[in-house]
């Protein structure tokens, strides 16, 4: 059976409020707090999200990554922050018509900084890892 968006919708999944323009137009993505207070973040990739080969664009990998770097460190989010540093690791090819989700873990937090890592996966396979850094910027 194909998992839906009105599935994930359904089962509790939800959007950011408000608007980021470059991710609503590759998007959607979603998240929903676990029993265990952590983060997951997901989507259902299309065909629209491939490359010439078929398999999910890098590009749209890191995108979901820096929206997911966000998710896992929502519950230390207060006010303006911005994607200081990020790295990635292709694992494997992710497919079209798949759940593709992302979870981990906020690894140290400062008065200014989180230091983020997960893994992008789809069923047991992992797609990618990445790593980021996400900082308070002041508002003036």
């Amino acid at each position: 059976m194909r998992i839906t968006t009105e599935d994930l919708i359904r089962d509790g999944y939800q959007t950011w409020e408000g608007s980021d323009a470059f991710e609503d137009l590759v998007g959607p993505f979603y998240f929903k707090k676990q029993d265990d207070g952590s983060y997951t973040s997901a989507f259902i990739s299309e065909e629209r999200h491939t490359n010439g080969g078929g398999m999910l664009h890098g590009g749209l990998l890191m995108t979901f990554a820096d929206f997911a770097l966000f998710t896992i460190a929502k519950d230390h989010l207060e006010g303006m922050h911005v994607t200081l540093g990020f790295n990635s690791e292709f694992i494997s090819a992710g497919p079209a018509d798949a759940l593709i989700e992302a979870r981990g873990e906020v690894t140290r937090a400062t008065r200014s900084l989180l230091f983020v890592r997960g893994e992008i996966f789809t069923g047991d396979t992992v797609i990618m890892t990445f790593s980021g850094i996400i900082k308070k910027v002041r508002q003036s």
